[in-house]
């Protein structure tokens, strides 16, 4: 059992990863780590059509599985990767609306994706990080992440605004966000995806309840739903076009952890470097076994690690404290049911908010390492990546298609091994 040495809390206090505050505040504040983690981790899965309920449970237990395999070193709460979504939709057919019939398809590739992610970090365990960071530098990373983003764009200005009313409700909703992150401090602040999509939903049932301009929320669901119950396990299923579609994303996942380690070493002045390995594979396993149950393939969560940031609390004991809290969630068809009732719009809006704040991230990748644009080579690196994946390349193999994400990652990789061979 990891033990942690106890601090006592004060205003100001740092807690390091290996230390915590007393149980009351501990568990405080690991609730306020499942607050930040919960609107990106219950938007992914309702945007590939999976269930909120697993996804949720899976992202905590995905977390104690990453507590273990990194010894309880490493502070970071795994949840709900967005690097699936394109793919996954791709995969599946999805069309953007309840749960996705096809889901068992995606489930084999995401595991697929985690036992490719999972040798990788073996590979780190054994050779270090030098050739990971070689093969993706900055410039590599960041134009990857920001086709994340970037590729995704069109779900929400094109599947989820049926209507004009729905259209003029995107806009009330990614202002809702925007004004809840400019005009508030604090807490709410941090919870600005949350408190917006709130606010939102409930202009949205005054418009549409009370003036009768839309469709109503359906609130029969909830009101039926259990407060406790198991929720709808899937069984994966093994399809070779699926596999290749979604595999890719492994790269994808290793940008973002290295990017996170890098973080939180930063702010916590423990050097991670030995860690990083151990934190590949206990993110794949947390994904195999989230895939294995029907949930999201998941990854390590920079909004947890903006709460440590503004808390200056690093300490491991509050991401086993969120893990179990969000275990016992996912355990309640009521909160499954509340979250499905969220209106397609308000979903939409906040979509177009978090698309955007990923593509942004790729481009602050560049701007944090100074990635020099004035070298030809960065520049058509980035360039290429970038249209690769809005524009959703698709290369065909035989019977196989590799859209625009794996394209792009791939792209990137290659490009920057090319055209750096010459370099002096």
């Amino acid at each position: 059992m990891f033990i942690w040495t106890v601090k006592e809390a004060a205003d100001g206090v740092v807690v390091a990863p290996d230390e915590r505050l007393p149980w009351p505040p501990t568990i405080a504040l690991g609730l306020q780590h499942v607050v930040a983690m919960f609107g990106s981790t219950i938007l992914a899965p309702l945007l590939m059509g999976f269930d909120p309920n697993i996804a949720v449970l899976m992202s905590g237990v995905g977390t104690l599985i990453f507590f273990l395999v990194t010894g309880g070193k490493v502070p970071s709460y795994v949840g709900s990767s967005f690097a699936f979504i394109s793919v996954v939709i791709v995969a599946t057919g999805y069309a953007g609306k309840g749960l996705n019939g096809n889901i068992a398809v995606a489930l084999g590739g995401i595991i697929a994706c985690g036992a490719v992610y999972g040798v990788i970090g073996l590979a780190v365990m054994m050779s270090g990080a030098q050739w990971i960071e070689r093969l993706m530098p900055p410039v590599v990373t960041g134009a990857v992440v920001a086709v994340i983003g970037l590729n995704l764009a069109s779900i929400p200005v094109k599947n989820m605004a049926p209507t004009g009313f729905d259209a003029w409700m995107q806009v009330v909703t990614f202002l809702s966000v925007a004004l809840v992150a400019v005009f508030t401090r604090g807490i709410v602040r941090r919870l600005l995806i949350l408190v917006g999509l709130i606010a939102a939903s409930l202009i949205y049932a005054v418009l549409t309840s009370g003036l009768g301009m839309g469709k109503p929320i359906d609130t029969s669901l909830v009101a039926n739903a259990a407060w406790f119950g198991a929720p709808h396990f899937t069984s994966p299923a093994f399809n070779a076009q699926a596999i290749v579609l979604i595999v890719p994303v492994a790269l994808i996942l290793v940008a973002e952890n290295l990017g996170h380690l890098k973080a939180v070493s930063a702010m916590t002045g423990r050097d991670m470097n030995p860690y990083i390995g151990r934190a590949f594979v206990g993110d794949a396993i947390a994904t195999i076994v989230s895939g294995s149950a029907g949930g999201t393939g998941v990854t390590t969560y920079a909004e947890n690690i903006g709460v440590m940031a503004a808390t200056r609390i690093y300490s491991t004991a509050l991401f086993v404290v969120a893990g179990l809290f969000a275990i016992l969630l996912g355990f309640s068809p009521k909160f499954g049911a509340l979250i499905q009732t969220i209106p397609l719009a308000v979903m939409g809006g906040v979509s177009i908010v978090v698309f955007g704040l990923i593509t942004i991230a790729g481009a602050r990748i560049w701007v944090d390492n100074r990635v020099d644009f004035a070298d030809t080579r960065n520049l058509l690196v980035a360039a290429i990546t970038l249209v690769l994946g809005t524009g959703d390349f698709t290369l065909t193999f035989g019977g196989f298609a590799l859209g625009g994400i794996g394209t792009a990652t791939f792209g990137a990789i290659l490009l920057h091994a090319v055209l750096s061979r010459g370099r002096k």
